[in-house]
C-alpha cells in the first residue's frame, strides 16, 4: 500500500517521499498516523551515523499514536477507528528499495502484526498527541526503577533533555528531592515544573561548588543523561560515597573513558538501563497520561504539521532550531 513518510538521505536531507509499505493480511493492521513523537537525540544519532547499522534511505521515528483504518480477518482485539500507540512501521520501501527504518513512524500509515508487543490501544483519557511521545518517558521510568530511588533520597539529574525530564518526574514520584543541572534555562524551568526542586544553572554556575555546599559528600543517585562523554567524570564526582550512578545517556558507537580511581574509591554502584522498560513501562506511562499525572505537555515546545517536518529536521540537524524541547508531528492531514 502507498503512504508519505519522512525520509533521510545520505547527505543528511530530509523530504517528505512517497512509499510503499506491504499489503496487510489477515493477522495485519492498517494504521493511520495522527501523531509521531520526535527524539531529538537518538534519532539524529543515527542520522549523523553516531551509532552502528545506520543505512540510507533512512526513515527514523520509534513512537506514535493512530487510528486503526482496518483489521485484518484473524486480529482480535482491534477494530476500526481504535486509537493506538505503536513503535515501528516495518517493511517500508523507496522506489523499489528497502528504507532503513528506526522505527520508521514517521510515516503517514503503518501495517502491523496485531500481536506486536509494541502496539496496544490508547487508553480512555490519554491525549492523543502528547500520547505519541510516550517512549522518553519511559526511558527515564526504566532507569528510576531499576536504580531504586527510595523516599527522600536526593536524586541529581545531570542533563534535562527529554530523557532526564523523565527522571525527574519518576523521580519526584518517589518522594526523592530532585536536582536539575543544565545550561539551558528553559530546560530547567520545565524540570522545575515536572518536580526538581533545585535548579543549577551549569552556564553560570560551578556545579561541584554548589552540590559541595548543598550536600557535602555528593548525592545519593546521579543520573548521566546528557549522553556527552566530556560529562561522565563531573557527573561521576557529585555521587557520594557508596552512592548510586546511572548512565541514562546513550554515548553512541565510540568507546568511552572515565576515571577510575574516583567511583572505585568511593565504591558506586553502576546501573545501566536500556530502552524504555518494554509493555509494563508503556502501560503505565499511558495509565499516568489518561489520569493527568504524567503532566509531559510542558516537554511539547513544538507541534508541526507533516508538511513542515523536513524544515524541523533540517534545523535541529544544523543547530539553528533553539528552543527545540519536545516536538511532535501531526500527519492526519496527510
Amino acid at each position: 500500500m502507498n503512504a508519505e513518510a519522512l525520509i533521510c538521505d545520505a547527505q543528511h536531507n530530509f523530504a517528505l517521499r512517497d512509499v510503499t509499505l506491504p499489503d496487510p493480511g489477515p493477522a495485519d493492521l492498517v494504521i493511520r498516523t495522527l501523531w509521531s513523537g520526535v527524539s531529538i537525540g537518538t534519532e539524529f544519532m543515527f542520522v549523523r551515523g553516531s551509532l552502528d547499522g545506520v543505512r540510507y534511505p533512512l526513515c527514523t521515528g520509534y513512537m506514535a499514536t493512530g487510528v486503526v483504518e482496518e483489521a485484518g480477518a484473524d486480529v482480535t482485539g482491534y477494530q476500526p477507528g481504535d486509537q493506538v500507540y505503536f513503535r515501528a512501521s516495518p517493511g517500508m520501501r523507496l522506489d523499489g528499495e528497502p528504507v532503513h527504518t528506526v522505527g520508521g513512524t514517521h510515516a503517514s500509515h503503518a501495517v502491523l502484526d496485531a500481536g506486536r508487543a509494541d502496539t496496544a490501544l490508547l487508553p480512555a483519557g490519554a491525549p492523543v498527541d502528547v500520547a505519541s511521545a510516550f517512549v522518553l518517558p519511559g526511558v527515564g521510568l526504566h532507569g528510576v526503577d531499576i536504580s531504586n530511588p527510595r523516599l527522600g533520597d536526593t536524586v541529581l539529574v545531570f542533563g534535562v533533555g527529554l530523557v532526564g525530564l523523565s527522571v525527574v518526574v519518576w523521580a519526584n514520584q518517589r518522594g526523592c528531592v530532585v536536582v536539575a543541572v543544565d545550561r539551558d534555562a528553559a530546560r530547567l524551568e520545565v524540570a522545575r515544573k515536572l518536580g526538581a526542586r533545585h535548579l543549577i544553572d551549569a552556564s553560570t554556575t560551578d556545579v561541584a561548588q554548589a552540590v559541595a555546599e548543598r550536600w557535602p559528600g555528593g548525592c545519593d543517585v546521579v543520573f548521566e543523561a546528557t549522553g556527552l562523554p566530556a560529562n561522565i567524570d563531573a557527573a561521576i564526582a557529585l555521587t557520594r560515597p557508596r552512592g548510586k550512578f546511572v548512565w541514562q545517556g546513550h554515548y553512541g558507537k565510540d568507546p568511552i573513558h572515565f576515571r577510575y580511581p574516583v567511583p572505585h574509591g568511593k565504591r558506586v554502584r553502576m546501573y545501566f538501563p536500556c530502552n524504555d522498560g518494554e509493555e509494563p513501562a508503556r502501560e503505565m506511562i499511558m495509565h499516568n497520561l489518561a489520569l493527568g499525572y504524567l503532566p509531559w505537555e510542558h516537554t511539547v515546545t513544538h507541534r508541526v504539521a507533516s508538511g513542515e517536518a523536513p524544515d524541523l529536521y533540517r534545523g535541529i540537524l544544523h543547530g539553528n532550531r533553539e528552543g527545540v524541547i519536545g516536538a511532535l508531528i501531526h500527519w492526519s492531514d496527510r
